[in-house]
């Protein structure tokens, strides 16, 4: 099975994580505006985003037929020059004419602000995973990392807006750690 399309195993429950990404992973709240309160220089940097098709536990989770296209967007946030978090989120293509059609015009605007100001979107309770070398998520979300760490962190929930989904997830990088919480 290619990385890319390896199945991520996802839980509700945290278990056998690090005690310093434990808070930022159960947070509820807004990420961005956590990490504006506790970062100097807080912005997010694009690195793609487009349709493409979802890894196989995305598609699962949203709903989407097997080879269906779904817009793709990929940012790092950086706190300074580190990069702290690396934030994944998938919408379906049917979507974005209809509840969730400024994402894709979001840029450097981070998606936070974007959920979190308005009122009508719900969010589902939080799933992590440990990833590990081989998963997809854990290649692109370590691409910028010296050494690359052996596992990383990630948390991920289903955002509700006029009944339609969007799948965020949120990889934590080493960086956070230096973070004060």
């Amino acid at each position: 099975m290619s990385a890319a399309s390896r199945l991520i195993v996802w839980r509700g429950r945290l278990s056998g994580c690090p005690s310093g990404y434990r808070s930022w992973l159960r947070d509820r709240g807004s990420l961005t505006a956590r990490l504006r309160r506790v970062c100097d220089a807080f912005r997010v940097q694009p690195l793609a985003q487009g349709l493409a098709l979802p890894l196989p536990d995305e598609r699962e989770r949203l709903q989407l037929k097997p080879r269906e296209r779904a817009l793709v967007r990929e940012v790092f946030l950086y706190c300074a020059e580190v990069p702290v978090v690396f934030a994944h989120s998938v919408a379906a293509r049917r979507d974005l004419n209809g509840p969730w059609r400024r994402l894709s015009h979001l840029g450097v605007q981070p998606l936070g602000e974007a959920l979190f100001t308005d009122p009508r979107v719900c969010r589902t309770p939080l799933e992590f995973s440990r990833l590990r070398p081989g998963d997809g998520l854990f290649c692109r979300a370590s691409a910028r990392l010296a050494p690359r760490p052996p596992e990383l962190w990630a948390r991920r929930s289903l955002f509700r807006l006029e009944g339609r989904l969007l799948l965020v997830t949120e990889v934590f990088l080493p960086g956070v750690l230096q973070l004060r919480p």
